[in-house]
């Protein structure tokens, strides 16, 4: 920026800027003349003005008449009128558009929702990112809530320092040696002091004296100074020296803090402003009585609510809370004041009552209480419970039904202390007085069951079944009457009331009753349709509760609306057998089969209880029928002839397998009659059988494998080598054929071979897991450990998650690496119970015995069907366990009845083991495992 001129009038010979208009500020206007603007000439044409634009790369303004609004035509379309045509046009167009924006609906809702979760990962809302911490307050407890600290106590800003904390500075080293040499003690006496022969002893120590006179002084003052703070005053109260010691227990002192005591301070102050601006406001007076109790002054307490009960004397709240904060004499005047004021208070009566220790004062209490409140159900309820004689009790009952008629608990309160009789007379009397109530019907239904169960007195002739069962009767007669009229009188209760109801009556043991409820109302607001599936969940609710009664009506009721659902008629079954008898099994599958003649399920179940339970004429007849109803049932065929097989007579086993290849002609019926001729030892005719089978199912792959098994027993290798070669041909897809032909190939000596069939089934077969096991199984026998790892990476790429190979690679390593492999093996296959079973034999090669069997037991928990799985803990225990846990293991596997695994299903399914138990087959399996 150039300096000022030094002349103030230079800018007069300078030129004017531009737009410049001369005295402009002194309000003058400016104007232009000809000579100005120049001659007048014609400017540039659009033409020119856009070729111009164009050279110079400007973009060119469009024609304003290119967004003219097509409602406001001008020029030729100006005036135009909309007619019935267009509105039709636009109408067709419109329509066009919606059914286009359809098309497009589900990608652009697609699209839109992609774009809503990309959104959400990237910039998450606070409420999903705090989602599990919501969550997790469910889990905290009252105590724990009640325990946090406030909010005002978590930072120090300006926060007072307490007078009583001291600051903390670096001590020097100078002092702190002068503190250690000023402690010390000389016990001799200077030779001055000696001469003195005073009892002040100075002793020279680094420039100091120790008085012991001083130092004992100084303790006893120190010792009066706390007991003086101990009996002082605090906060106007004070406390009391133990007789029996010098100090009072420090565990009854509470010490508040100083934000403690600043909120009482304004607590005090808010509730004093309250009952001053509205003394007729009890709570008020009753919440600054309850500040200063907290603050542990009991006397401002008292004096508040006496303060309180002289101004609001009609307020039984303020009364019970002067009462409470009193000793229990005070107490009780305290109270007989507040009868006179407040004398139809129930809950006044009844603290006044409780006062009391003796049982007459407490009823001479209540019986005043009647008297000024004589429809009070629970001074009634009260006075009655403290009566020990029934006979006494009774006569009350009677007095309180008089003054409270519609009081449906006094009524069966009195009906429960009468005689059978004279109990149905008050229940007559009680429905009349209150017809909306269910409980008096309910009362009456169980009234009725309880003296058809009770046994006649001594003398009187025993009742017959026939007669306590007409009896019995009469309950449902009673509650359906009592649903009618509670119809009639506009009571309805839903169906899940009345099924409370029976569950609860099933509690109380009122079986009949609870029946008798359900089958009066269980046909309630259900829609026709949905009868089975409403009923099954109900079924089911009711079996949770483990409420079976209920359960069983609901089961009865629903068989005799739908007799011939097969469903319905299995539940039935399975109820009876985990909660009922073996009678009452057999004869609801008995009511099965006549009802659903045609579910061979049925008809199996009914068999095989009834050879269960030793009757074999029985099941053998039960499986007549079942042939009669079903001639070309595979199952019942394959029944009847284990049956017969089992129970020794192979020739009617023999008969039956050819009856049912001519009948039913099934590919399982044709497996099983060569499995049964391989099992005699017929291997001849298991081969012709086997071919007579493979011609008429030749894509059964069971078939093939049991053919070359049979031919390998019978030494043809070259034949099992040719079945298995067929079978992989025509069953490409079945990995155990694979298998069976590798392992054939394997035990002829020629690993090569069996190598090769491997690797053809895994090209069919990627993701098969048992393929790749076998493979790395045969590396292992055939090359070594290093060539099974080696074959178990690309295992482990096909099948990320196979329990089958994680544990496999957890046995390839070595040990001080198979704890770190585990890990990964658990994380990669999802807890496989397999990889979980070898944790478990970890530990048990570490000797950490608790440790293996609490995984033994999480291999079980998660699957049940693994054979090997219980072999491997069964061997466990067989070492380290007691005779009960082997006992437990043994039942346990007995009861699931594995058929799974790896050497198990081997051991299971040879020829010499096929009758053989569970137990038995558990012990093979643990001595087979390595």
């Amino acid at each position: 920026m150039p300096p000022p001129p030094k002349n103030k009038l230079a800018f007069l010979t300078q030129q004017a800027p531009a737009s410049y208009v001369a005295g402009l500020g002194r309000g003058a206007s400016g104007f232009t003349t000809r000579s100005d603007i120049g001659p007048a000439r014609e400017g540039p044409s659009a033409e020119v003005v856009a070729e111009a634009q164009a050279r110079r790369g400007e973009d060119i303004d469009p024609d304003p008449d290119t967004f003219q609004d097509p409602d406001n035509e001008v020029g030729l379309f100006a005036g135009t009128v909309y007619e019935a045509d267009d509105e039709e046009a636009d109408r067709i167009y419109e329509h066009v558009d919606s059914r286009m924006d359809e098309r497009r609906k589900a990608r652009r809702e697609a699209r839109e929702a992609e774009e809503r979760a990309r959104l959400l990962s990237e910039r998450p809302k606070l409420q999903t990112q705090f989602a599990d911490l919501k969550r997790g307050l469910a889990a905290v407890t009252d105590t724990e809530w009640e325990n946090l600290p406030e909010p005002g106590n978590l930072t120090g800003k300006k926060r007072k320092r307490d007078p009583r904390e001291g600051r903390a500075f670096a001590v020097p080293d100078a002092i702190l040696v002068g503190d250690r040499e000023r402690g010390e003690i000389v016990n001799d006496l200077d030779p001055r002091q000696q001469q003195l022969g005073g009892f002040e002893t100075p002793v020279e120590n680094s420039g100091t004296l120790s008085n012991l006179v001083a130092i004992g002084q100084a303790r006893d003052n120190l010792l009066s100074l706390k007991l003086d703070q101990i009996s002082g005053s605090v906060n106007g109260t004070s406390t009391s020296i133990d007789p029996k010691g010098y100090l009072t227990d420090l565990n009854s002192v509470h010490i508040k803090s100083e934000a403690e005591i600043g909120d009482i301070k304004r607590a005090r102050m808010l509730f004093d402003s309250l009952v001053k601006s509205n003394p007729k406001h009890a709570p008020g007076w009753i919440a600054a009585a309850c500040v200063e109790e907290h603050a542990g002054r009991m006397v401002q307490a008292r004096n508040i609510i006496k303060k309180g009960c002289e101004i609001c004397p009609t307020n039984e709240d303020i009364w019970l809370e002067a009462a409470r904060l009193h000793n229990t004499d005070d107490a009780k005047v305290i109270l007989a004041s507040a009868v006179l004021h407040v004398p139809q208070s129930v809950k006044v009566w009844l603290t006044a009552a409780n006062l009391e220790t003796e049982s007459k004062a407490k009823k001479r209490v209540l019986r005043k209480a009647l008297e000024q409140i004589p429809n009070s159900v629970t001074l009634w309820k009260q006075t009655i419970s403290l009566e020990t004689s029934p006979s006494d009790a009774r006569i009350l009952l009677a007095r309180a039904v008089e003054v409270l008629p519609h009081s449906v608990e006094l009524w069966l309160a009195l009906a429960r202390l009468e005689s059978p009789l004279q109990a149905q007379k008050v229940l007559n009397k009680a429905r009349k007085a209150v017809p909306t109530s269910h409980e008096i019907w309910i009362a009456a239904g169980r009234l009725v069951e309880q003296n058809a169960m009770t046994d006649p007195a001594e003398g009187e002739l025993p009742k017959s079944a026939e007669t306590r069962e007409r009896e019995l009767d009469f309950v449902d007669v009673t509650i359906e009457r009592g649903t009618k009229s509670l119809r009639e009188h506009g009571v309805v209760l839903s169906r899940d009331q009345w099924l409370s109801e029976a569950e609860k009556c099933e509690t109380e043991g009122s079986l009949r009753t609870a029946q008798a409820i359900v089958n009066a109302t269980i046909s309630m607001d259900v829609e026709e349709e949905d009868r089975v599936s409403t009923w099954v969940t109900d079924l089911e609710g009711s079996l949770a509760r483990g409420k079976v009664v209920t359960a069983r009506a609901i089961l009865a009721y629903a068989l005799r609306v739908f007799p011939d659902k097969r469903d319905l008629w299995r539940r039935a079954a399975d109820l009876e057998k985990s909660h009922g008898t073996r009678e009452s099994l057999e004869a609801i599958l008995s009511q099965a089969v006549k009802y659903c003649p045609q579910s061979e399920a049925l008809w199996l179940m009914s068999a095989k209880e009834k050879w269960m339970a030793g009757d074999i004429e029985g099941a053998r007849s039960v499986l007549e029928a079942a042939f009669d109803a079903n001639p070309e049932n595979e199952q019942i065929w394959l029944a009847a002839f284990k049956f017969e097989a089992q129970n020794g007579k192979w020739a009617v086993a023999r008969q039956l397998l050819e009856r049912a290849r001519s009948v039913a002609n099934t590919e399982r019926i044709w497996m099983k009659s060569v499995v049964f001729e391989w099992q005699q030892g017929n291997l001849q005719a298991a081969v012709q059988t086997v071919e007579a089978a493979l011609t008429k199912f030749p894509k059964f792959a069971k078939l093939h494998m049991i053919k070359g098994q049979v031919l390998t027993d019978l030494e043809d290798i070259a034949g099992a080598r040719a079945s298995y070669a067929n079978g992989v041909k025509v069953c490409p897809k079945v990995p155990a054929l694979w298998i069976l032909a590798s392992r054939l190939e394997e035990a002829d000596g020629r690993a090569i071979k069996s190598r090769a069939l491997l690797e053809k089934a895994r090209l069919l077969n990627p993701k098969e897991e048992t393929l790749w096991s076998e493979a790395v199984g045969l590396e292992e026998r055939a090359s070594g450990t290093q060539q099974a790892k080696n074959q178990l990476v690309p295992g482990l790429q096909e099948c990320p998650s196979s329990g089958l190979l994680w544990s496999q690679s957890i046995w390839l390593e070595a040990r001080q690496a198979r704890k770190s492999r585990s890990v990964d093996a658990l994380k990669k296959s999802s807890d496989h119970p397999l990889v979980i079973c070898a944790v478990a034999r970890l530990f048990w090669a570490e000797g950490k015995v608790e440790k293996a069997r609490g995984w033994f037991r999480r291999v079980i928990t998660a699957n049940t069907d693994i054979g090997d799985c219980w072999a491997w803990w069964y061997k466990f225990e067989l070492e380290h366990g007691t005779n009960e846990q082997r006992a437990h293991v043994v039942d346990s596997c007995n009861n699931a009845e594995p058929r799974h695994g790896i050497v198990w299903p081997r051991i299971r399914k040879a020829m010499e083991n096929l009758n053989k138990t569970n137990s038995e087959i558990l012990e093979l399996v643990a001595t087979a495992l390595e």
